[in-house]
């Protein structure tokens, strides 16, 4: 079942770089005390998860053009409930049907291949996943609020990365898909390819909620 677009208000766009500088000041500080090793372990895991849920969801609408008309798609729906009688109360009310299972199915095998090889592939499957689901998901209620945004996190962009060394240094240190990365020595070494330029999801995002809020004028 679809998610309900979270709108962003001028409050939330001023104090996003804001909140976004102490996240990333948060991992900058988190990988100079504690192992890297169980750090990036743990975030395997949650992203494992989370990209799985967000790949069945981008490639749903794809994948439908592929089954038959004679496919037997059955509904089925997971409902979670607090409390009984009168106070009761809805956790969990999630729609889905076979189609749904057998993208969730192909997004595993994706999923597996990310969290044992880490393949720049599966990454870059996962990451246009997240940043796709990003756009769909987040909304800017007017113009001046991405003004705002963009204006905000482009001073965020030129001191994190240009003023200090901490946003490379999270991001090399990140094994999440959090970046698409793009092999600079894909004709010497194939799909083996290890020397890679990287680009931050935010990079995608951030402009693609702009220009799917211009969009929406434009219709």
């Amino acid at each position: 079942s679809s998610e309900m677009p979270e709108t962003i208000t001028s409050r939330d766009a001023a104090r996003f770089p804001i909140v976004a500088s102490c996240t990333l000041l948060g991992l900058y500080l988190f990988f100079k005390i504690f192992s890297q090793e169980y750090i990036n372990l743990l975030l395997s895991m949650y992203f494992f998860v989370l990209g799985i849920l967000a790949l069945s969801h981008t490639i749903s609408p794809m994948m439908n053009r592929f089954f038959p008309a004679n496919f037997p798609n059955k509904q089925y729906q997971l409902l979670f409930t607090q409390g009984s009688g009168e106070s009761k109360e809805e956790i969990v009310n999630y729609e889905f049907d076979t189609k749904d299972l057998v993208c969730l199915a192909l997004s595993s095998v994706v999923g597996v291949w990310y969290l044992l090889r880490k393949h720049w592939i599966a990454n870059n499957l996962f990451g246009l996943a997240f940043s796709l689901n990003g756009v769909e998901l987040l909304h800017l209620n007017n113009v001046s609020t991405g003004c705002i945004l963009l204006g905000g996190l482009f001073i965020y962009d030129v001191f994190w990365v240009f003023g200090t060394n901490v946003m490379v240094t999270v991001a090399k240190s990140f094994e999440a898909p959090i970046k698409l990365v793009f092999p600079q020595d894909l004709l010497e070494k194939g799909l083996e390819a290890d020397n890679f330029a990287m680009l931050g999801l935010g990079d995608i995002v951030i402009p693609g909620i702009f220009i799917a809020l211009l969009l929406r004028f434009d219709i």
